[in-house]
């Protein structure tokens, strides 16, 4: 099954050299966009940046900040870790057929994907402060995660465990990072 369904999106590949540069775009470069994106967001939501003082507003509202770049941080060294236990291999290492739009640099292994994992972790950190961009941003992973799948980069398995991986993540120090800081503002 995991096979079928990634031939089904893989198949869209290869068709346009315009839909293959905006699959490239958004299975490598637009997670920096949406890392980027979720800063300014904090930062223009929180009103740190129109305010009088951006360094005072910051730092009252540092918390949300720190939580959304563990998140992201710890999405990413976990992914790596679990790629070097796990050794899932890449779908163009499996079948001879499959040509990559870009060749993954750097981890050989595929599970889980890493860039899907913090777009995850991303995603969930924002939906549990702020519904509606939260919304916004799981859009945007499940982008990431799609195109990586197109790109040939990655079985739908792997984006489901970066997924997984990420939710969790933002899931554990919401509810353990949270208390926390509550109790000691007490």
């Amino acid at each position: 099954m995991n096979h079928a369904i990634f031939f089904f999106f893989y198949n869209l590949a290869n068709h346009s050299p315009f839909l293959d540069r905006v699959i490239v775009f958004l299975a490598v470069d637009f997670i920096y966009i949406v890392i980027v994106l979720a800063g300014l967001f904090l930062l223009f939501h929180h009103k740190v940046l129109p305010s009088q003082n951006p360094v005072k507003e910051f730092i009252s509202k540092w918390r949300e900040f720190i939580f959304l770049g563990a998140s992201g941080s710890l999405a990413w060294i976990l992914a790596k870790i679990l790629k070097i236990l796990i050794h899932t291999e890449r779908p163009f290492d499996i079948f001879g057929n499959v040509q990559p739009l870009f060749l993954e640099i750097g981890y050989v292994y595929a599970f889980p994907s890493g860039h899907t994992a913090v777009a995850s972790a991303i995603a969930l950190t924002l939906f549990f402060t702020h519904k509606k961009a939260g919304y916004i941003f799981m859009f945007f992973a499940i982008l990431v995660g799609l195109a990586r799948v197109v790109a040939g980069v990655h079985f739908p398995v792997d984006i489901f465990g970066g997924f997984i991986l990420g939710a969790l993540i933002a899931y554990l120090l919401k509810m353990y990072t949270i208390p926390l800081i509550r109790h000691v503002e007490t």
